[in-house]
């Protein structure tokens, strides 16, 4: 049996999509150097089973081609069965599989003290932490920090933001986090993180900082939450396309980014925003349609201030500085298979960039220049998007503990 020492621990909660391919990221990367997964119950008929469904995937193929290419070669251990206990290419990783209820999860015996939960099912932060099956009992079972892996969604109306509660994305608002005041956090969703990563380069230019209008649509891969085949709507289903067949549909859908947006940058919160999703059967990576309407003086020659031309330089020189690892911008005819695993917050399709400008009378003003322009940004909404950026978040904050 190996035996090793561990000083920096993190958990998951959860094993779907998101948690599997966090654990996934965490095993390569060199910020904590034992992974504790709490699954909450028995799966398959042994710990092996469990195993294989962690280290093969329909998407991205077999865990040690992700880790070290196709020569790579599995190195997994099962060192104590009856308590999960594994080592994954040399990093211990533990599977609990008793507690699915946060605040009975043993965070503190395991020495964990940040937790990612990734179910979903635990989503507000304003909840009483006395309650049973709420985000705070990650805090009151040993974390001193929980990560969630999807947007806040407060349960009734008129609830506000907790004061040590934060909504954050890599490289947008990350450094707002405050260690001593923040303590439950949340980083968005893929779909949030893609959109403000196409915004906030032109935020932070004079040109195309007066959007007066935005709207999105997300033609999104399909996710866990649909029906493989047409199933009975549960009681109270209002949506009853959610329970269509997946894999041969096109589904019209809504998505929560607008209003997530406004966490992160508060400045789009007088701006008219509307977003809605599109799902269609492909297995991962998404593709966002921007469509913006700026006020676009003219310059000396006449010309409209804001063009394809200049909003494709913006995200150019974003790809290439300030967000060179986050933004790439991409001059190629993609299709979606193209940016399966591309470690980008979002793929600019600049080929496709496009803008219009018209005139329109404001009395007392008349023939007033405004610009519509439309932008795609791909994004692989599982792997190369969010977990990359779910992960690059919790070794920030863990650096800052």
């Amino acid at each position: 049996m190996i035996q090793m020492n561990f000083k920096n621990a993190i958990g998951i909660n959860g094993l779907g999509r998101i948690g599997k391919l966090t654990l996934w990221n965490l095993i390569l990367s060199d910020d904590f150097d034992k992974i504790v997964i709490n699954i909450g119950r028995e799966a398959g008929k042994s710990l092996s089973d469990l195993i294989d469904y962690v280290k093969n995937d329909s998407t991205y193929g077999s865990l040690e081609s992700f880790l070290f290419g196709y020569k790579g070669k599995e190195n997994i251990e099962i060192t104590d069965d009856e308590n999960g206990e594994t080592v994954f290419f040399g990093k211990k990783v533990k599977f609990l599989r008793k507690e699915r209820s946060p605040e009975k999860i043993s965070w503190d015996r395991e020495g964990v003290s940040i937790v990612i939960d990734t179910t979903g099912k635990f989503t507000d932060p304003s909840e009483d932490p006395s309650s049973p099956g709420n985000l705070r009992g990650h805090i009151i079972s040993g974390a001193k920090k929980v990560v969630l892996s999807a947007p806040f969604k407060f349960k009734g109306k008129n609830k506000v933001m907790p004061d040590d509660s934060v909504m954050l994305v890599y490289g947008i608002n990350h450094q707002s986090f405050n260690p001593s005041k923040h303590h439950v956090i949340s980083a968005a969703s893929c779909t949030t993180t893609a959109l403000a990563h196409m915004i906030k380069p032109l935020l932070d230019h004079e040109e195309t900082s007066s959007i007066l209008t935005a709207s999105m649509s997300t033609i999104h891969s399909m996710t866990n939450s649909q029906s493989v085949l047409d199933s009975v709507p549960s009681s109270g289903t209002s949506d009853l396309r959610k329970n269509r067949a997946a894999g041969n549909n096109i589904i019209l859908s809504t998505t929560g980014a607008a209003k997530a947006l406004e966490y992160i940058l508060p400045e789009m919160k007088n701006i008219g925003f509307m977003a809605d999703s599109v799902r269609v059967p492909v297995m991962t990576v998404s593709l966002i349609n921007l469509n913006l309407t700026f006020n676009s003086p003219l310059d000396s020659n006449g010309f409209p201030s804001i063009s394809r031309e200049v909003i494709n330089r913006i995200y150019k020189d974003a790809a290439e500085g300030k967000y060179y690892d986050l933004i790439h911008f991409s001059q190629r005819q993609n299709v979606s298979g193209d940016l399966k695993g591309k470690l980008s917050a979002v793929v600019i399709e600049s080929n496709d960039t496009h803008t219009r400008t018209g005139f329109i009378d404001i009395p007392p003003l008349s023939n007033v220049p405004v610009t519509h322009a439309k932008i795609f940004g791909w994004y692989d909404n599982e792997m190369g998007s969010y977990v990359n950026s779910l992960c690059r978040l919790v070794s920030y904050i863990s650096k800052s503990i």
